[in-house]
């Protein structure tokens, strides 16, 4: 207990939610009690109350993790300095990869998010995770202008709403390649890869300005 006392606050929390995590993925958040949680990570239920007052805050921590994951993949598509094409590549390789590394946390990213700041139960990390939706919103939103001002794109597009509407569009495609993987084998004779870049290649022309 002395050397639990040594280490910084912050040190636990990051082992509660990485213990939480791992329960999560195994069981689902409604299948997993503090109790659950308290074992997974070698502290008392009562320990683990010093850290965390509830579930939903452990929640909070890892969804606002998933968003700077997702940030940080989506940053590293969009620096590079390619064609429109090649960075629209680059987002949906990185969207493919970050959801086969993390693919609970894929999943929390497009769950609700909280906006209601004046509330007095919202969590300091449910903020946070919206200021670094909108950043992911604004790099997208760079993206479509530059590719419209390039000619690549076409030039009626609605930003946001485009924004939206290709998030749920790829995010919806990579879960269904991962879910369906073996039925896409089998009836179509396409791996998950050739299914994607099929996928992919389409939502782009939806997009594209014609040549």
């Amino acid at each position: 207990m002395g050397r639990r006392k040594k280490e910084p606050k912050s040190t636990h929390r990051e082992k509660i939610a990485a213990a939480a995590s791992t329960l999560f993925m195994q069981k689902g958040i409604t299948a997993t009690s503090m109790d659950d949680i308290a074992k997974a990570a070698g502290y008392s239920k009562a320990t683990l109350y010093v850290y965390f007052k509830n579930k939903e805050e452990i929640i909070g921590i890892l969804v606002l993790d998933s968003m700077r994951k997702l940030y940080d993949s989506i940053s590293s598509a969009l620096v590079q300095k390619e064609t429109t094409k090649t960075k629209y590549d680059f987002i949906c390789r990185g969207l493919v990869q970050y959801q086969e590394a993390f693919p609970f946390y894929f999943k929390m990213v497009l769950d609700k998010i909280n906006i209601d700041f004046e509330n007095n139960d919202c969590l300091p990390e449910e903020k946070e995770t919206y200021q670094i939706g909108e950043k992911i919103n604004d790099k997208l939103k760079d993206f479509l202008i530059s590719g419209m001002e390039n000619g690549d794109l076409r030039e009626d597009l609605k930003i946001i709403p485009t924004i939206f509407t290709f998030w749920g569009m790829l995010s919806g495609l990579i879960q269904l390649a991962t879910n369906k993987e073996n039925y896409i084998q089998s009836t179509m004779n396409l791996s998950k890869k050739q299914f994607l870049d099929y996928g992919f290649q389409m939502l782009y022309q939806s997009i594209a300005k014609e040549k």
